[in-house]
């Protein structure tokens, strides 16, 4: 058994696109190892910016003799079929194997050198990559037929125990040789064997696990943050960035001009974040200090001083446009900046985006008006509204279309609006998503609402419904949205009725479906069964929301408790009998005699139907569950001790329409015919 090392190195590659790179040099190495009958004890992958790499081990030198085995046609097959099959097996019939009716080709394969197949597998890999974009480069790039990687291909390290396994690519050949950090090691790095290729790597300033330049980023940038009295605000997305642009990760403290500071927060980060892959700092009181965390490359001899002058100076001159937009911003009022929306069109066939913003204030003053939304004003709803997508031809908007929303807030707050229109034009795009925070001030919850029914409405009213994986106007996620927000608000209304005010009266259905399949998968994930969903929902008239939900929940509670569990059974053993009968009346008047059984099960029902009803309209789902839980124990004896299809026409009748008010009785709670098990 030995080892093997695979060093793939080239120009940079983005940092984005380095883990998935790890993971598809594994799969892709894995699987031509087992075409050829092998399999490494593990497989290791590394990713720094100039270089993929991976150490298998536990390799044989060579393949065993393997008998590969191909089924062919039946005996008796025409004669086209079998003279196909030889010539694809390139045997004679004599060779082929019988079994069973069938022949088989077996076709023993002698063992290969590992060096060998590893020789071929190189090449294959390279081209088979995966990589989400990638070139080709120099004279050869002419051709579509060159070779294509992430960034120019320049060296291959491929070694088999100590030995080089020798392949070609495009002219690059493979060899021992590798190249250490491009400032602090100079000339060829020569590798062994995959025991000593990572600290080899180490003593040229190159950490090529990825996993500890991220404890180096994580780590180091918390230090620098604490020795300035700063907390660092953590950022994980920003360790593995920094990791996957670094080979010798260095954390530095710099500063920027306090005055900055008078910015929203926000802005700062942003900046800081998506433009210079900087980490902000806290000071002692929890508010964003002057100071940030940048990530050399490099060990610098003077300390790292002219490293950290040059990135606050960058960051300045970033900041100082952010600075602009603001003051700029805030001399225009929203109302005027909300005049320039209808110059921008929301959708070619739905208008500009003032005509969505004109429907989602008018609709945002009748969700409060109907007193679907309480505790708001209508003019406040309405006012919010107007206003919400007013930030959207801000300067600081055009910079960073992230912060839409949030700016239109402290535009808003900062123009004399009320803190409740604020927050409203701040939070009117959540939730985006699950996991979201989902708003509950009112006024945030009436324009929020009302600009997620608008875009669902209009989309479907147009046709443009998703379809499959494809939802280019994110309407899944306004559709979870619109239901988080229905639902951790308890808002009482059904869908037919908000759904009309939206003008979708035409693709009510369509859309109406639509939220049901968003609501099973939301809810899948909360632990509620969708066959539940579907139970209630089928009866017809529940569209409310909330109402619908905690039916559901209630009868989750019930029906997988024992007793809920044989109530099922039931319904459906009467349901299966009441199928086959014709005819039946649940009022069938009594015969003369009636059997312990009929009689219990006729006093259960006397007394179960009233109290069930009564507690679902005052939506006591427990209770209503709690009194068809009464007629368990009596519908088991009436099976167990009665002949339902009994030879008398009279006792037959009487007994199916007690089944008959057994299942409707049920009914009343969901239609247990759609409930699985």
């Amino acid at each position: 058994m030995t080892d093997f090392l695979l060093e793939l190195r080239s120009e940079e590659i983005p940092a984005r696109m380095q883990v998935k790179a790890k993971e598809d040099l594994a799969r892709l190495f894995n699987d031509a190892l087992a075409k050829a009958g092998l399999a490494a004890a593990s497989v290791e992958t590394f990713a720094t910016p100039r270089r993929l790499a991976l150490i298998a081990t536990g390799l044989p030198l060579a393949t065993d003799a393997v008998s590969e085995e191909t089924k062919g046609p039946k005996v008796g097959a025409p004669p086209q079929a079998m003279e196909g099959f030889l010539r694809k097996a390139g045997l004679t019939q004599d060779q082929l194997i019988e079994r069973d009716g069938v022949y088989f080709a077996v076709v023993e394969k002698a063992g290969r050198q590992t060096a060998d197949v590893l020789a071929e597998a190189i090449p294959a890999i390279i081209r088979a990559f995966p990589w989400p974009k990638s070139q080709r480069w120099g004279a050869a790039s002419v051709s579509t037929e060159s070779l294509r990687w992430v960034r120019p291909l320049q060296g291959i390290v491929a070694l088999l125990g100590d030995a080089v396994v020798h392949c070609e690519i495009d002219g690059i050949v493979s060899g021992a040789e590798t190249m250490g950090h491009r400032f602090h090691h100079s000339g060829p790095v020569t590798i062994g064997n995959a025991g000593d290729y990572i600290e080899k790597l180490r003593a040229a300033h190159v950490l090529v696990h990825f996993s500890e330049r991220c404890a180096i980023i994580r780590d180091g940038a918390k230090a620098a943050a604490a020795a300035a009295g700063l907390t660092l605000v953590e950022d994980e997305g920003l360790v593995v960035e920094n990791a996957g642009l670094t080979e010798w990760p260095v954390p530095m403290l710099g500063r920027f001009d306090p005055a900055f500071l008078d910015v929203p927060q926000e802005v700062i980060q942003l900046t800081a974040r998506v433009n210079q892959k900087y980490f902000v700092c806290h000071d002692s009181n929890g508010k964003l200090a002057n100071a940030f965390v940048c990530t050399a490359n490099i060990d610098a001899h003077d300390g790292g001083a002219a490293i950290v002058a040059g990135n606050e100076k960058v960051l300045a001159a970033r900041l100082s446009d952010a600075k602009f937009f603001w003051e700029q911003d805030l001399k225009v009022a929203l109302d005027d900046q909300a005049t320039k929306l209808a110059q921008i069109t929301f959708h070619e066939k739905l208008g500009s985006v003032a005509d969505k913003v004109e429907r989602v204030a008018k609709l945002a003053r009748w969700l409060v008006e109907e007193g679907i939304v309480k505790g708001a004003t209508a003019d406040a709803a309405e006012r919010a509204a107007r206003l919400c997508k007013a930030d959207l031809v801000t300067g600081m908007v055009g910079e960073f279309p992230e912060l839409q929303g949030l700016m239109g807030g402290y535009y808003a707050r900062a123009q004399g609006e009320s803190d409740a229109v604020a927050d409203a034009v701040r939070d009117h795009y959540k939730p985006v998503g699950q996991g979201d925070d989902v708003p509950t001030a009112p006024v945030t919850v009436a324009v929020s609402l009302a600009d997620k029914l608008d875009t669902l409405a209009r989309f479907f009213a147009a046709g443009m419904p998703p379809t499959g994986s494809k939802d280019p106007f994110a309407l899944r996620r306004a559709a979870i949205g619109l239901l988080s927000l229905i639902m951790d608000n308890g808002l009482r209304s059904s869908f037919r009725k908000l759904l009309i005010e939206t003008g979708a009266a035409t693709s009510y259905f369509d859309l109406e479906a639509f939220l049901i399949d968003r609501l099973k998968v939301q809810q899948r994930e909360a632990g509620v069964r969708h066959d539940l969903i579907d139970a209630v929902f089928s009866l017809g008239g529940e569209d409310d929301l909330v109402r619908l939900l905690a039916r559901v929940k209630a009868l989750q509670a019930y029906i997988t408790t024992a007793e809920g569990a044989n109530l099922l059974a039931a319904y459906k053993r009467a349901a299966n009998i009441l199928k086959q009968a014709e005819g039946v009346d649940a009022a069938a008047p009594a015969p003369a005699e009636l059997v312990t059984e009929e009689l219990a099960l006729r006093t259960a029902l006397d007394a179960a139907e009233p109290k069930a009803a009564a507690a679902l309209s005052v939506e006591d789902f427990e209770g209503a569950m709690a009194a068809l839980a009464t007629l368990r124990a009596p519908i088991d004896a009436f099976f167990e001790g009665v002949m339902v299809n009994d030879p008398d026409p009279a006792k037959r009748a009487f007994r199916l329409g007690l089944l008959a008010r057994f299942r409707d009785a049920v009914t009343q709670v969901a239609d247990f015919s759609k409930i699985e098990g």
